[in-house]
């Protein structure tokens, strides 16, 4: 049995063109949009949110306030994400590697992809977060003598010249696999 199924789509054979839009870093402890939690007061029954992420939303838009575009970005977006986490102590004894180092541990990297997103959503950095559709997002703990915070790197895809590339690769795909 074979453990990698073939995508369907060659990723690399598509001629997209990215356009650098903005890179900028964010000092600050990244957090994860927490969860909605459900409560019960008697017959009433609702929900709320809590604020543990909003400081760090609040970076996060005072940050990339100063980059944001006249009118929100529109089409399809490429973000990047590198979020630096405090490291821990277990990470601190004298054997321990010194520069950044992957990390394992909560929070879900989802959630906080997701913080960061809808923020920029909220601030008009783009429509909507759906505009995105491709980009890494790696979370590390910071190196000895470093500092937590997130890199975020935003590029937009030229449709015009992948339009016009497009000529050769539809070729490719209606003559189908060789």
């Amino acid at each position: 049995m074979n453990m990698f199924a073939p995508n369907p789509i060659k990723i690399d054979e598509i001629p997209i063109v990215l356009v650098p839009y903005c890179s900028l870093w964010i000092a600050g402890k990244p957090r994860a949009t927490p969860r909605i939690q459900a409560f019960r007061r008697g017959k009433h029954i609702g929900t709320t949110t809590p604020s543990t992420a909003d400081d760090w939303k609040a970076l996060v838009a005072i940050a990339s306030t100063p980059l944001l575009p006249g009118t929100p970005i529109v089409g399809p977006i490429v973000c990047n994400l590198t979020l630096v986490f405090p490291r821990p102590q277990r990470l601190n004894r004298k054997r321990d590697f010194k520069g950044p180092v992957p990390m394992d541990h909560k929070p879900d990297r989802d959630n906080c992809e997701k913080a960061i997103s809808d923020m920029l959503t909220d601030i008009g950095m783009w429509r909507d977060d759906n505009q995105i559709f491709d980009g890494r997002l790696s979370m590390w703990y910071h190196a000895i003598n470093g500092q937590p915070g997130a890199h975020i790197e935003i590029f937009t895809v030229n449709l015009d010249a992948l339009n016009a590339a497009g000529k050769q690769y539809n070729h490719q795909y209606e003559q189908g696999p060789r």
